[in-house]
């Protein structure tokens, strides 16, 4: 096993900067759809002040994940907003009866985007992101 460990070990910095795009470009597709509409998500379609607020920190940090601009501390926020979709949006939704289980509320999504921007926030946007090539120069 230790040959194949090491054979895989080699595209770990490759894998992080994919992993940290894509996490970005599935928030942004988030955003994209709470501020302009598009596609449109019947969800959506009366978005209160929260989630206006919601989607364009999705929209923007999502922006910077993409190209590994400030990962750390978008990664962290987002992280956190996450966390905050997930009691507030999911968890709670009903204050009545509140309902714990992803499966059943729906947050399945919002839990893994907060431990996957928590993982990035402290791994970094790995080696094909704007922070390397500044930390390059």
């Amino acid at each position: 096993m230790d040959k194949f460990d090491q054979t895989l070990a080699k595209w770990q910095p490759l894998a992080l900067s994919l992993f940290r795009f894509i996490t970005g470009l599935l928030l942004f597709q988030y955003g994209v759809a709470k501020i302009l509409g598009f596609p449109a998500v019947p969800m959506f379609a009366k978005i209160p002040p929260l989630i206006v607020v919601a989607g364009t920190v999705e929209l923007v940090l999502g922006a910077l994940l993409m190209i590994g601009l400030f990962t750390r501390i978008s990664a962290f926020i987002l992280s956190g907003q996450m966390a905050f979709a997930y009691f507030l949006g999911h968890m709670f939704k009903d204050a009545a009866k509140p309902v714990f289980f992803p499966l059943l509320n729906g947050g399945t999504a919002a839990i893994l985007f907060c431990f996957a921007c928590l993982y990035l926030s402290t791994a970094g946007g790995g080696p094909f992101s704007v922070d390397a090539m500044r930390r390059k120069k």
